[in-house]
């Protein structure tokens, strides 16, 4: 399948698990009626607020990958499910920020724990350290589809080019970057980062975001579908919804053809030399 529909769900997360997944669930059905084969939710989307660890889940047997699935199979799409607080039995109190895509038969395609957590100092004075609550991952995951390659990452993750070039390199076509951006940094980078890692990789980059006021900082929003040659083609509006594109791998060969990114690499020499 060389043209599908794709949806990114902006959300406004909160601290009733029930209430965000029932709110997901509708934005789900209104995208696959809506045409999406694939659909991609935000970062932590069926819980922000204190108590993550006690709102970790497995994956895939806890509950909200099991309602997941059942939607991805009703409605025969492929699911980017956003991410999860994911349980880890080596120190259960920091569990996994954890993003997983289902294929249409309900099934684990992958899933990827995020690497780089949140640990910064802002201009304005707000520090947040993600590695005090969640553990990072260790591994990079993407996935062979119908739809092409797709490559996995979360919010801060953005701001590492170097792992999707590798994703690229190893024949990702597509990224889907599920986050929850402050608005302080938002403002600044959201967009600038999302198009960079379109432009540079010459790849199709869902970027579905939080928004609203959370227990740490208030979310951007502004959640975008960005093609190969940096064009925003949807962009949220203001309020939690859903945003749809045509994603057309035929254009990704045609980027790759003219601007030649990737094939013009110099790894011969990309190492520095001691002076």
């Amino acid at each position: 399948m060389t043209k599908f529909i794709a949806a990114a769900i902006q959300m406004d997360s909160q601290d009733d698990k029930s209430a965000n997944l029932a709110v997901a669930e509708g934005y789900i059905r209104e995208a696959a009626a809506r045409g999406a084969r694939l659909v991609v939710l935000p970062e932590t989307m069926n819980y922000i607020g204190r108590d993550i660890a006690g709102e970790a889940e497995p994956i895939p047997l806890g509950p909200t990958f099991q309602k997941m699935a059942g939607l991805a199979r009703e409605l025969d799409i492929w699911l980017e499910a956003g991410s999860i607080y994911e349980s880890n039995p080596e120190d259960p109190s920091r569990p996994f920020n954890t993003t997983f895509l289902i294929r249409p038969d309900g099934t684990l395609a992958a899933k990827y724990a995020k690497l780089h957590p949140f640990d910064v100092v802002l201009p304005n004075g707000v520090t947040s350290r993600e590695s005090d609550r969640v553990c990072p991952g260790n591994a990079l995951a993407s996935a062979d589809t119908e739809l092409g390659k797709l490559g996995l990452a979360i919010c801060y993750d953005v701001r590492f080019g170097e792992i999707f070039r590798l994703m690229a390199l190893d024949g990702a076509k597509i990224f889907a970057v599920p986050a929850n951006f402050t608005v302080n940094t938002g403002k600044d980078h959201w967009e600038t980062l999302v198009r960079a890692r379109a432009i540079e990789n010459e790849c199709y980059v869902i970027a579905p975001n939080q928004m609203g006021k959370k227990p740490r900082f208030t979310a951007y929003g502004n959640s975008l579908i960005v093609d190969p040659w940096g064009t925003v083609i949807a962009r949220a509006s203001e309020k939690p919804g859903v945003i749809t594109a045509e994603i057309d791998l035929e254009y990704v060969t045609k980027v790759r053809q003219s601007t030649f990114t990737l094939d013009n690499r110099r790894p011969d020499v990309y190492r520095l030399e001691k002076r």
